[in-house]
């Protein structure tokens, strides 16, 4: 396996979309396919870490990828669509608040993003991952590319499908506790949030208890709300 390495784009060097350069140079050296990886929720109070693994069809790229920051939530959401239907493989896969807790959000990304590549139908021969970090334990040699989701399109199909996914998530969890809003802030730290969260305490298995301001909180005996379980 080849060594895995990291790299920094030039300053002011940043392409204006993302495009198919690295992974085109990758291809050229006999590694294919090469996957993009990507994550989405790092931030929030609330939820799970989620990650994708996307392989592109190189003749079916769609229109408009870009950092998934950078997009509407209509624009994710359609080329989220168009993503699933032209990409040669797609995976998903999270890690729970607790699994969060039970390490840190760092390690919990990276182990979403492994498991998001290992979930894929089609193995890849190389793999891009945003960020400064490569994940561990992965079963081929990896890049990891800061603000890769504006430079690599397989990094952009990611980021954008773990975006997507993560936000149905958490809105599907706002059916269930709609009084803490996360149809609409998905577990960020907003001031509903917040007031929420002093209002009626943190949910256990959704609240992330190692993030301020919860573990002070709780070691002060805050409420602490069941999550619901929706019926069959």
């Amino acid at each position: 396996m080849a060594a895995s390495q990291s790299d920094s784009p030039p300053l002011f060097d940043l392409p204006v979309r993302p495009d198919f350069t690295l992974e085109a140079g990758i291809m050229r050296e006999g590694l294919a396919p090469v996957a993009g990886l990507d994550e989405a929720g790092r931030g929030p109070l609330a939820g799970p870490v989620v990650a994708a693994a996307v392989i592109l069809d190189r003749d079916r790229i769609p229109e408009g990828l870009d950092d998934s920051k950078r997009l509407s939530a209509e624009e994710r959401e359609a080329l989220a669509g168009q993503i699933f239907d032209a990409a040669l493989a797609v995976s998903v896969a999270s890690l729970c608040a607790g699994s969060i807790d039970g390490s840190n959000i760092l390690k919990a990304s990276l182990e979403a993003m492994r498991r998001a590549l290992d979930g894929l139908c089609l193995r890849p021969a190389y793999a891009l991952a945003d960020g400064r970090d490569i994940p561990p334990g992965l079963p081929c040699p990896c890049r990891a590319v800061i603000k890769g989701d504006q430079r690599s399109q397989s990094i952009a199909a990611a980021s954008i499908v773990a975006k997507v996914v993560r936000d149905r998530m958490m809105v599907r969890t706002g059916t269930l506790m709609p009084h803490y809003g996360f149809d609409s802030h998905v577990g960020y730290a907003t001031e509903r949030h917040r007031s929420a969260i002093l209002a009626h305490g943190p949910v256990v298995r959704l609240h992330r208890m190692s993030f301020s301001p919860f573990k002070p909180s709780l070691d002060e005996g805050s409420p602490v709300e069941e999550l619901p379980i929706p019926a069959e």
